[in-house]
């Protein structure tokens, strides 16, 4: 008989999603996780316990998320964090130390951007950005000081793809970590442990939760690098509560019916508006002239529920934003609801304008999050908000 480890990985996604670290609870039967709602545990003498001592350093109903989160992404270990820059931060700070160097693609969060410039630049880590997402551009940038190799795929918000695979040929060849930053993808598209990756980053805040009420994050990947993270995790102590672990829980149980429709919605979106007048330009990966339409098509089993759209004015944009109705202005993503963003004035504001402006991210540039809604309400929505009067 297979063991319960050996009976998980038989499992296919949505059912570890419902399944995995989420056995009913042994005391009542409780068939949902419970909230352990304590800050303590009862030693029988010091130091001996049963595998919990205090919700910092351990808490079950964290566990059982944690325990889902490394099967989702078909990993050995995942830790869960207070919120995704959170966990950005304890892999930069558990891995890396002055002097070293990362190298990341231009197109990321502007959080992370922030973290890397205002954060660790001063501690003596630092960046060097690739302008484009090519294995050939990344390698370029690698120096005797590189020890990480940080993208999104896809990137945000200009949703670039980068070839996971083979920039983690070029990474393990010259001994350099690979962190992925899922988020934008999720563990149900794209699995970048299985791609070559070291590390996966998530903010669960997005597509994990998706309900948005509530701030989370993961780091998952091989258990020799996440223990030495899950130190960091203790020390400093940027830990979720059991209820916020709880709510990512139940978001997980739908994340592959979301993930389908998400990209459903997406896709047809995106066809409609490639014709449309008012834009000059539209990102999405699962459109066929997308520069990374094949790689995406190969690394991911659906295009996911981002697309961004440059329209023609600044005028353009203001009567968007006031015609909107569905989608709501709102900074986040992966939610059921739909949301727009205007990334220079809100996701990547603490970016210098002329870095951001160099890269793509200027004031016509708007990012949608597409949700489970009806399409034919968010075309109609899109259509009065684009109407060029």
């Amino acid at each position: 008989m297979a063991t319960e480890d050996e009976f998980s990985k038989l499992m296919r996604f949505s059912t570890r999603a419902i399944h995995v670290g989420q056995d009913p609870e042994a005391a009542t039967g409780a068939v949902i996780v419970p909230i352990f709602a304590t800050s303590t545990y009862a030693q029988e003498s010091p130091g001996v316990h049963r595998g919990y001592e205090y919700s910092r350093s351990g808490n079950p109903t964290r566990t059982a998320l944690e325990t889902c989160l490394a099967t989702l992404e078909q990993s050995e270990r995942g830790l869960a964090f207070a919120s995704g820059l959170a966990a950005t931060t304890a892999v930069f700070a558990s891995l890396l130390r002055s002097g070293d160097e990362v190298v990341a693609a231009a197109d990321l969060y502007g959080g992370t951007y922030r973290l890397l410039e205002k954060v660790f630049k001063p501690w003596g880590i630092r960046t060097q950005y690739s302008d484009n997402l090519s294995p050939e551009s990344f390698e370029n940038l690698l120096s005797a000081d590189t020890k990480m190799i940080w993208v999104e795929s896809p990137t945000n918000p200009l949703l670039q793809i980068a070839d996971i695979s083979k920039i983690a040929e070029i990474a393990h060849h010259r001994n350099i970590l690979l962190v992925v930053d899922n988020t934008f993808a999720s563990p149900f598209l794209q699995k970048p442990i299985l791609l070559g990756a070291d590390l996966v980053v998530h903010s669960t805040t997005k597509y994990i939760s998706g309900h948005s009420d509530v701030v989370g994050g993961a780091v998952i990947g091989r258990k020799e690098l996440v223990d030495r993270i899950a130190f960091y995790q203790n020390a400093a102590g940027a830990v979720p509560g059991p209820f916020d672990a709880f709510l990512t829980l139940r978001g997980i149980k739908t994340l592959a019916l979301r993930m389908e429709r998400h990209s459903q919605n997406a896709m047809q979106l995106a066809e409609w508006l490639k014709t449309h007048p008012s834009l000059s330009k539209v990102y999405y990966p699962g459109l066929k002239d997308h520069p990374g339409h094949e790689i995406a098509k190969k690394q991911m089993i659906g295009f996911g529920g981002m697309i961004s759209i440059q329209l023609i004015s600044d005028q353009m944009v203001n009567n968007f934003l006031k015609r909107i109705r569905l989608f709501t202005l709102a900074e986040s993503l992966g939610g059921v609801e739909s949301l727009v963003c205007h990334p220079a004035k809100m996701t990547h504001a603490s970016i210098p304008p002329e870095i951001r402006e160099s890269r793509g991210i200027h004031n016509r540039l708007l990012r949608l999050s597409v949700g489970i809604e009806d399409i034919q309400d968010l075309i109609e929505d899109l259509s009065n908000a684009l109407k060029s009067e």
